[in-house]
């Protein structure tokens, strides 16, 4: 064994009936040897171990070797399977470091895996998500994208290279030695990755909803009964609430599943004219919120407000005591006696499930791959532009293409020279 094997705790911390450690490096075989207290075993079984150090028994547990190639980094992994109490935890970890094993640095299982071709960072960005989970439907989504987005952005790109390889072609070779139409057919294909790139652009909102959560605001002037609203739908006591105008000053958020979609709910101060400093904070952050905001709850008072913006509901709150109802664009409530609570659940199950149902199934789109799709689009829209100019053409596919290969962690230059020869089948 040596010094760059790593070792962690792959399961959670804190007391538990079992716990699970992982050691990877190289030839980890003399290891496990040694810590099942066998010469002969075979790779990917389990053992029963009583795991010793000298004549200290460990503990007694479960032993796995995993043979490289063939684990989750590519090298050799052994995997042991420990009672959760954190005094055995920390004694095989002292076990482990005595033979010159280090701590592994977060994540660095899995660029190993990823130094090996055993992920690539589609694979890596799905696995942060599924360990974020918190809701069904994020579960689903990350899944989705553990086992379909990596060979999405594959198709991808193998498709942009082949194209900016044609593209170059045309230059390069006579009419009678290419197929037919090509400068057509690289074009149309330009068009239809365009497209599909966009289309998963347009569908953004929603994924990183799925992700992150359905951001949805209580927006309205200062004792309308945003707060006791706001408690009301989470079913609990979270804001202070009070008659006195102003009382909420700062932003209070909290988070609830509801239909197995993680919601981000906030509870903003009162929007009006003051000369109080820190509540004018408040409402800076009000209107800052709101800019972010999925759904916007607008509440007042005032059965003659404005019209509700497509991504806001209109609630007329106090019904208890204005006992106007004329509006049918607007929901009216009562926080004090609950009055028109379940019809407001209902509209914002409906906003939820318009706007998410069937996104935890489409492309993962985080930040960094929102900004890496948007570089490959506007590089397809300006090849789609340079007309019969192939040459422009081809270097503005190459570089969606590069823009594909960074979300995959995998750039080559030799890649377009890779197409060129082996795709195009010119005789040569």
């Amino acid at each position: 064994m040596n010094n760059d094997t790593i070792f962690a705790l792959s399961s959670g911390h804190g007391k538990s009936g079992v716990a699970v450690i992982r050691v990877a490096g190289d030839n980890l075989h003399d290891l496990f040897a040694e810590m099942s207290g066998r010469d002969a075993f075979d790779a990917r079984r389990a053992y029963m171990v009583n795991f010793r150090d000298g004549d200290d028994l460990i503990d007694q547990c479960v032993m796995i070797y995993f043979a490289a190639p063939h684990s989750f980094t590519g090298t050799d992994v052994i995997e042991i399977q420990t009672h959760g109490a954190p005094a055995v935890i920390e004694r095989v970890f002292d076990y482990l470091r005595a033979r010159g094993a280090r701590l592994a640095s977060p994540g660095e299982f899995s660029r190993r895996a990823f130094d090996h071709g055993k992920m690539d960072l589609a694979d890596v960005d799905a696995l942060a998500a599924l360990l974020d989970a918190t809701t069904d439907r994020q579960r689903r989504a990350a899944l989705h994208a553990m086992t379909g987005d990596g060979a999405q952005y594959g198709a991808w790109r193998h498709d942009m290279l082949e194209i900016a390889a044609y593209a170059a072609a045309i230059l390069d070779y006579a009419d009678d030695e290419l197929p037919p139409n090509i400068g057509d057919t690289v074009r149309e294909r330009t068009r239809k990755l365009y497209d599909e790139i966009t289309a998963a652009l347009n569908r953004y909102a929603a994924v990183r909803a799925v992700r992150v959560g359905f951001n949805i605001a209580l927006v309205g002037d200062t004792n309308v009964g945003k707060s006791s609203l706001f408690n009301q739908i989470l079913g609990s006591n979270r804001a202070i609430v009070s008659d006195v105008p102003g009382t909420t000053r700062d932003v209070v958020d909290a988070a609830l599943d509801m239909d197995g979609y993680l919601v981000n709910l906030f509870d903003t101060a009162g929007i009006r004219e003051t000369a109080d400093t820190i509540e004018q904070m408040g409402i800076d952050r009000t209107r800052e919120t709101a800019r972010h905001a999925d759904l916007i709850l607008r509440v007042t008072t005032d059965d003659a407000a404005p019209a509700p913006a497509p991504n806001e509901i209109l609630i007329i709150n106090k019904s208890d005591v204005s006992g106007a109802r004329t509006r049918r664009d607007a929901l009216y409530t009562s926080a004090t006696t609950g009055d028109g609570i379940a019809a407001l659940m209902d509209a914002i199950r409906a906003r939820l499930h318009t706007m998410l149902d069937g996104a935890e199934d489409q492309l993962t789109i985080n930040t960094r791959t929102h900004d890496l799709l948007r570089d490959a689009a506007d590089n397809l829209g300006a090849a789609m532009d340079a007309g019969d100019n192939f040459d422009i053409m081809a270097e503005h596919v190459r570089r969606a293409a590069d823009a594909i290969g960074k979300i995959l962690g995998a750039i080559t230059a030799a890649d377009v020279m890779d197409a060129a020869f082996s795709q195009l089948c010119l005789g040569k």
